[in-house]
């Protein structure tokens, strides 16, 4: 029952900034860590960043260090993903989960998924 609804992509330019939620109902959010992942056509699906229940800790992939940041209102039962400086490598499906224990750049860890949202970077 559990529902994970991301927003906010879009196109944009090289350069740019973009936020996108993940808004969580139909179970206890602020118990979840969630993950961020990506994936451009023809390639794999990869790890983006993660936010513990909390908020409180952080990881993130190497190309994402710096540049993307993770953060959560759980009053608002979302999480999001901040990007600045956006490339046009970045451009993907990014998605979000979500699970009841630690988070994990391990993408099968994960209980719960959203639909993806596609962002589109031209250069």
């Amino acid at each position: 029952q559990v529902q994970l609804v991301e927003s906010g992509g879009g196109l944009v330019q090289a350069g740019d900034s973009l936020r996108l939620s993940c808004k969580g109902s139909g179970g206890p959010f602020k118990r979840y860590a969630v993950g961020w992942f990506r994936q451009s056509p023809g390639k794999d699906r990869v790890f983006v960043g993660s936010i513990n229940w909390s908020g409180a800790k952080l990881e993130y992939a190497d190309f994402a260090e710096g540049r993307f940041s993770i953060s959560r209102d759980n009053d608002e039962n979302t999480a999001y993903l901040r990007m600045n400086n956006l490339r046009p490598e970045d451009t993907a499906v990014y998605t979000c989960a979500a699970r009841n224990a630690p988070a994990t750049n391990d993408a099968n860890r994960y209980d719960y998924w959203g639909q993806g949202t596609q962002v589109t970077v031209s250069s």
